[in-house]
């Protein structure tokens, strides 16, 4: 009986391990493409301190601020190219990163201002950002960008905020921490 009731705890941890490791875990950084490749649908994404990702690009991978020509919106890429500075959201799962969203930051993509936080209304998602000439702007803040939020951003104070206007209002799409 002993024998059997450890071969169960045995299998029990493994299978929780198992399932543990399986968990996708998720994450946002800025870079710039380097490479990309149609055939396997991937591109290397370069950060500033040197790290270069391997990002799959899948169905539902969506992109934003990148060129809205006929070819660019039916390739895997939506118009980005090598040299494109971009801000991706991605999973990753056993060691593969796959981008779930990626936004062109630059000419015709998403706009970039520096602040600091003054007020963050979680329940409205917004947030308000006094810029460096003390004007005080407000963004609606995106599932993905509030997640920004979270990793400390706030707690910072001081932030770039990666933005489209849509409907005359602003819509942060990526928090950074300025130092």
């Amino acid at each position: 009986m002993t024998f059997s009731w450890l071969r169960l705890v045995f299998a029990s941890l493994v299978v929780a391990s198992i399932a543990f490791a399986a968990e996708p875990k998720e994450g946002a950084f800025r870079g710039t493409i380097t490479k990309i490749d149609n055939a396997a649908k991937t591109a290397a994404v370069k950060t500033a301190d040197g790290t270069e990702h391997t990002m799959h690009f899948v169905g539902r991978t969506t992109v934003h601020g990148a060129e809205k020509t006929a070819a660019g919106a039916q390739d895997a890429f939506h118009g980005l190219k090598e040299g494109s500075e971009v801000v991706v959201h991605y999973t990753a799962k056993g060691g593969e990163e796959t981008a779930e969203e990626v936004d062109h930051v630059g000419k015709d993509g998403l706009h970039v201002t520096e602040g600091a936080i003054s007020h963050v209304d979680h329940g409205g998602k917004e947030v308000v950002v006094k810029t460096k000439d003390g004007a005080e702007e407000t963004y609606r803040v995106t599932e993905r960008a509030g997640k920004d939020l979270g990793k400390g951003a706030e707690k910072t104070g001081k932030v770039t905020v990666y933005y489209t206007e849509e409907g005359g209002k602003k819509v942060a799409h990526f928090f950074e921490k300025a130092f």
